[in-house]
């Protein structure tokens, strides 16, 4: 499968927990990479600086469905599914 044409879910839809170029901080889901271009293309697709992550990320029909809002809607459900349990103890200490 190829990327869809002006789409550019993965590059909002998941969170990238790890810094990288251009975003020291790594980033939260939902949020635009600063690499995203205005014709929702990946701006460091191809350079040694693109996170791992997202090099290692292929299209595929499950995750991107029919359209952009089904890929946001999918990678939304997965980022939700695969985030870490952050455990809170009450009186800890």
């Amino acid at each position: 499968m190829q990327c869809r044409a002006e789409c550019g879910a993965c590059c909002i839809a998941i969170s990238i927990r790890q810094p990288f170029f251009g975003m020291p901080g790594g980033k939260p889901a939902g949020v635009a990479c600063v690499h995203l271009s205005r014709d929702m293309r990946c701006g460091v697709f191809g350079d040694a600086r693109r996170p791992a992550l997202c090099a290692a990320f292929e299209p595929e029909a499950e995750y991107c469905g029919d359209n952009q809002a089904q890929a946001t809607q999918r990678l939304a459900q997965l980022e939700i599914q695969t985030a870490p349990v952050i455990v809170h103890l009450q009186g800890a200490m």
